[in-house]
């Protein structure tokens, strides 16, 4: 018998032998907990994380037309694409880790690309 987190696990396998970041155009992986959403820019040539956000970071959870977890992430993402200019970084893959791009993974994505980087 599958879990979900096993299939998702299958799923996610299958996206990245497709992608893969560079220290040009990192890889943007979200991992999606119960209660907390963690996304880190890696460059997958050295095998190094650039930055990271995620929501534990996040006091206040602000923002427009989203609530709760969702808000949350959003203002992951957006706090990620701030770092990532910092470090002159415009240009992310995006891998969404297995789960459907829908909810929490799609507000990283939309936060992401708010804070100025080209997913």
């Amino acid at each position: 018998m599958n879990s979900k987190n096993a299939v998702r696990q299958v799923r996610h396998a299958r996206v990245r032998a497709r992608i893969s970041g560079t220290s040009d155009k990192p890889r943007l992986s979200v991992f999606r907990g119960l209660r907390n959403l963690n996304a880190q820019l890696i460059d997958d040539t050295t095998g190094k994380v650039l930055c990271q956000a995620n929501t534990r970071e996040i006091k206040e959870a602000a923002a427009e037309g989203r609530t709760a977890k969702v808000a949350k992430a959003y203002l992951v993402g957006k706090q990620l694409a701030e770092r990532a200019t910092g470090l002159k970084i415009k240009k992310v893959v995006f891998d969404r880790g297995g789960y459907k791009y829908h909810g929490r993974v799609q507000a990283v994505a939309d936060g992401a690309r708010d804070g100025g980087l080209e997913l």
